[in-house]
């Protein structure tokens, strides 16, 4: 038996010992009746590789009984066997190493070892081998016969095509062969080709096509001068024979060569000789003192890129000549490209077009100018005809001189506003002592609100009042529904909550939805004094009333509007729409590691979430208060951005805390959409944390993400909530995992035969 018991360890194991077999068995010693042959001989060995008893891998050697040939079965693989005698191969080296190796014992002639073999099968020997013929049916023959005749015909056009392949690289050789000494051109006539085009005659892998020399060609269908270097010079001979064998065009003689463009060469040549002589003659007009006034204004920006843009317009007249019979380098010109270059060419300022007005003429800047000779200004003029000219006695432009004199007068007149707004409402302006609702003022009984954002604006103004547009009015009509009402309870406006305090921006036929900027609280004084000051549009005011005769008494709080409240619930229904529906929005990924548990006491900020609306209770402090500015452990929301200088009775008993998610160890954000199913994340977080997706346990406020295929939004994750992942850790040792597994499972490995015993 090559699998035991062990009842030390109550496991099966394996025995690794080597055991000898034959290739013949007599049987006949073992055998009551004596008549007949008792000779067996060996037909199969079964191979188990492998360490343990209930892992490993099977290998089958199986002798073929009509030719003798043994055959190799490991799985899919079936292998012939080299001789007629069984070579067990590789597969007893593959046994568990241990400490003190048993050698293998020698093999007498006609047996074999082995410390693998787990079955052999033996087959009755007979004297007659049977050498039935098998008789191939009709339709088989038929289709073999038609694969051979297939096969063949593909064997001889294979010949065939080597045969026309070497007959035509020995013509190509010879050809090659023939030409190469009468290329080179001496005394004799001679033509210009293509040097890629000979690169590939002479390559004979590839097909020889037509010669092409119209990249060589200048505007004037000549040879451009620029382009001799990639041409070749042959005798008139062999371009004969090529044009003859191969065709193409058009045939470059020595007429080919364009006079027009080396002349223009030349002359672009000489000019920008003559413009480095030039451009020291400029400088040194420059440097020299002006006599008298006379002269001409020129830009400096202009006078420090004059040699540039010189070398620019020489270089596109060179270039619309090239163009001027609509190729470019033989290739046809896009009229589209040409466009859009001349788009850009307009955008550039040409010379002395920096001290061009809006109206085309004189700007009334002078630090951008500067007064130079008329020497320099021919010397200038010669490259830039067409450049505007400001003599020194030229006037500035005079619809310039009035806007700037406007200018200054708005100027002045801004200065004065802002200074008057500034020393009316200074604490506004600073942010001092500003009114809270948490925490109601005891000097008043009303307040007033405006939009955070005409105060950002209004500040702007006052800080830089040349820079900044006035602001005359006050928008208030933006923080009320379409009826006219207020959306908010006063509630959720001394929760502070971020969703609900901000300025709407009114959506059409619907509730306005949230913008960026918070509501801003004004003291009545205050508010008298922005009246005189700017053009309210709504009032929104919140009042303190006393109800009833207790002591102390209970307080109410109206608010002019009054609460509009099919608005209110459209807001809140669409404040859930919303946290439903997102896209690119922030979320974090927190890796639970092994033996770490997560308490909300220990780390609250893994249990923050946005999900809940603004009528959440705030979270109860110790001694029974409120806490406006820190309201995160339930409502997870951002509070109102309040003053650094709060009321001062307020600011004694409030501790200013963040309430912008902190990220911790182990943590990660991501961006999602609503959309995304939930796949789609586990892939993503894979990417940041290298855990497989089958891996992956994900939760959220307790609730266990399991459904691959719903979106984040059904799932209930929303933007800024934290996600908890717990990865499933791989077992180290998968042998001895599959040996507890396997213990109590019965032997399977025959089932369906008769050796289970059953």
């Amino acid at each position: 038996m090559r699998f035991v018991f062990d009842r030390q360890t109550g496991h099966k194991k394996k025995l690794n010992a080597y055991i000898g077999f034959s290739e013949s068995l007599d049987m006949e010693p073992y055998v009551e009746h004596k008549g007949g042959s008792f000779v067996y001989e060996l037909s199969a060995v079964l191979i188990h590789r492998g360490v343990s008893a209930y892992s490993g891998h099977y290998i089958a050697h199986v002798k073929d009984p009509q030719s003798g040939e043994w055959y190799k079965f490991n799985d899919e693989d079936i292998e012939k066997m080299e001789g007629k005698k069984l070579q067990l191969g590789i597969e007893e080296d593959l046994a568990e190493p241990s400490k003190s190796q048993t050698r293998k014992p020698k093999c007498g002639k006609g047996t074999h070892c082995s410390r693998n073999a787990y079955m052999l099968v033996y087959r009755l020997q007979t004297q007659e081998k049977n050498h039935t013929m098998v008789q191939v049916p009709a339709f088989l023959q038929e289709l073999v016969d038609r694969d051979n005749s297939k096969f063949e015909e593909w064997c001889v056009e294979m010949a065939e095509m080597r045969r026309q392949s070497v007959d035509k690289g020995r013509a190509k050789h010879e050809e090659v062969k023939e030409l190469y000494q009468r290329l080179p051109a001496g005394a004799e006539p001679y033509e210009f080709v293509s040097l890629e085009w000979l690169q590939k005659w002479l390559d004979e892998s590839t097909p020889t096509k037509p010669i092409d020399n119209h990249a060589c060609l200048c505007s004037h269908d000549k040879l451009h001068p620029d382009k001799i270097s990639i041409m070749k010079r042959i005798s008139e001979y062999a371009a004969d024979i090529f044009y003859s064998r191969y065709g193409g065009g058009p045939r470059l003689t020595v007429k080919a060569l364009c006079k027009d463009c080396v002349v223009e060469r030349c002359r672009v040549l000489r000019l920008k000789s003559q413009l480095n002589e030039d451009y020291k003659t400029v400088n040194n007009l420059l440097k020299a003192a002006m006599k008298g006034n006379d002269g001409f204004w020129v830009g400096k920006s202009s006078l420090r890129s004059w040699r540039q843009l010189a070398l620019e317009q020489l270089d596109e007249q060179d270039g619309e000549a090239e163009q001027s019979n609509g190729k470019i380098n033989g290739s046809p010109f896009n009229k589209d490209e040409s466009k859009e270059e001349k788009k850009e060419e307009e955008e550039e300022l040409n010379f002395n077009e920096d001290i061009l007005c809006p109206h085309g003429g004189l700007s009334i800047s002078e630090n951008e100018r500067k007064l130079v000779s008329q020497e320099a200004w021919n010397k200038l003029r010669q490259y830039f005809p067409k450049a505007p000219e400001f003599p020194s006695y030229k006037e500035c432009c005079s619809q310039c001189k009035i806007l700037e004199r406007e200018g200054e007068e708005n100027e002045a007149l801004h200065k004065m506003i802002a200074n008057e707004q500034k020393t009316s409402l200074p604490n506004l302006f600073q942010d001092k002592n500003r009114p809270c609702l948490s925490n109601w003022p005891e000097d008043t009984d009303s307040l007033y609100i405006v939009s955070q954002f005409f105060l950002d604006e209004w500040r702007k103004f006052v800080r830089k009042p040349t820079r900044s547009t006035p602001v005359s009015s006050i928008g208030n009509a933006a923080l009320l529904c379409p009826h006219g009402g207020l959306m908010f309870t006063f509630p959720s406006l001394t929760k502070e909550d971020s969703k609900l305090c901000q300025p709407l921006e009114r959506r059409e036929g619907g509730w306005p939805t949230a913008a960026h900027n918070n509501i801003a609280l004004i003291w009545p004084s205050e508010w008298q004094m922005i009246q005189k000051l700017f053009v309210v549009d709504k009032v929104i005011k919140i009042t303190r009333i006393a109800v009833g005769d207790a002591s102390p008494p209970e307080v109410q709080y109206i608010s002019e509007p009054n609460l509009c409240p099919d608005c209110r619930e459209g807001l809140l229904c669409q404040q859930q729409r919303d946290l439903r529906e997102y896209t690119q929005a922030t979320i974090y990924v927190h890796k639970v590691v092994d033996n770490k548990k997560v308490m909300k006491d220990s780390a609250p900020e893994l249990n923050v979430s946005s999900s809940e609306t603004e009528e959440d209770k705030e979270e109860a402090k110790p001694d029974g208060e409120k806490d406006p500015d820190f309201n995160q452990s339930n409502g997870g929301t951002k509070r109102q951005k309040t003053s650094q200088q709060s009321y001062v009775a307020y600011q004694k008993q409030v501790i200013r805390r963040s309430t912008r998610h902190r990220k911790v160890r182990g943590e990660k954000a991501l961006l999602v959409s609503a959309n995304q199913t939930l796949k789609e994340l586990k892939i993503q977080i894979m990417h940041a944390f290298s855990v497989a997706p089958f891996d992956q346990n994900l939760s959220i406020d307790g609730k266990i993400l399991n459904d691959d295929c719903a979106t984040l939004g059904t799932l209930g994750v929303i933007p800024e909530s934290v996600i908890l992942l717990k990865a499933d850790e791989p077992i180290a040792d998968y042998a001895a995992m599959d040996d507890v597994m396997q213990v109590c499972m019965p032997e399977e490995g025959f089932k369906g035969t008769g050796l289970l015993g059953h």
